[in-house]
């Protein structure tokens, strides 16, 4: 198994999002000298964590579970294959636009964990802890949609909201390069990049799909501002910046 690398821009970045002297970590897990010192200094408590989310127990009536159709509010002590949970008791057909949700942003983390581990192979340290921290921010996005709570302002790759929509849109200036046209001659890295943007703004669709116009912008804001990221790691590997921040 890949150890996970933790560095200090991602407990920084934690900590700046929710504020907790907690940070969650895998049974395997590698920290750089950065993070140990961050750890110190700001007394950071590790603490071991599965990466599936946490649910709340089903009410029980006569011995049987009482589960909620969404649909109709009628009340079922079967679950069928066909449903799943939308929250606690509360059951949603599996094609319900926030299941179709859920499924692109685990997609999305599986596909950002193959790239990590392709950056591993390459002994690319600085664009493996940069996916890291891409990992940790798209699961709390699922988390924010799963527990429907808000999200909290963010910090990724060294950036805001603003300055991530900045770089990823003067190139030029931030890069030195014109914007790029995918092409197979930047290499394998970079085409896997683009390919995980793409995935990211398929995964913007599904939330726009999920929700009615004006709820849950923060979530679109947050899966567009991860698009932005991506799109920055792709023109850093580009332009042959990679491992420097914008």
């Amino acid at each position: 198994m890949l150890n996970k690398l933790i560095t200090d821009t991602e407990l920084r970045a934690h900590s700046f999002r929710t504020g907790s002297k907690t940070y969650p970590v895998p049974a395997q897990y590698t920290l750089t000298p950065a993070a140990r010192d961050f750890i110190k200094e700001q007394g950071i408590t590790l603490v071991e964590s599965s990466a599936g989310m946490s649910r709340a127990p089903i009410p029980m009536r006569d011995g049987k579970p009482v589960y909620v159709l969404a649909e109709s509010g009628a009340e079922t002590t079967e679950k069928g294959e066909f449903l799943t949970h939308l929250r606690q008791n509360v059951l949603v057909p599996k094609t319900h636009p926030r299941i179709v949700l859920r499924g692109k942003l685990d997609s999305l983390q599986g596909e950002i964990i193959l790239l990590q581990t392709l950056a591993a192979k390459e002994r690319n340290t600085a664009l493996q802890q940069e996916l890291g921290e891409i990992l940790t921010f798209t699961r709390s996005i699922l988390g924010a949609e799963v527990k429907e709570e808000p999200m909290p302002p963010f910090f990724l790759l060294g950036m805001d909201s603003a300055a991530l929509r900045h770089a990823s849109h003067c190139v030029e200036e931030v890069f030195g390069i014109p914007h790029p046209i995918p092409d197979c001659s930047f290499g394998e890295t970079a085409a896997r990049l683009n390919c995980l943007r793409a995935a990211v703004r398929e995964t913007e669709l599904a939330a726009a799909a999920a929700f009615s116009q004006g709820e849950r912008t923060d979530l679109i804001e947050a899966l567009n501002r991860l698009s932005s990221a991506i799109y920055i790691l792709f023109c850093k590997t580009v332009s042959g910046k990679g491992g420097n921040r914008p």
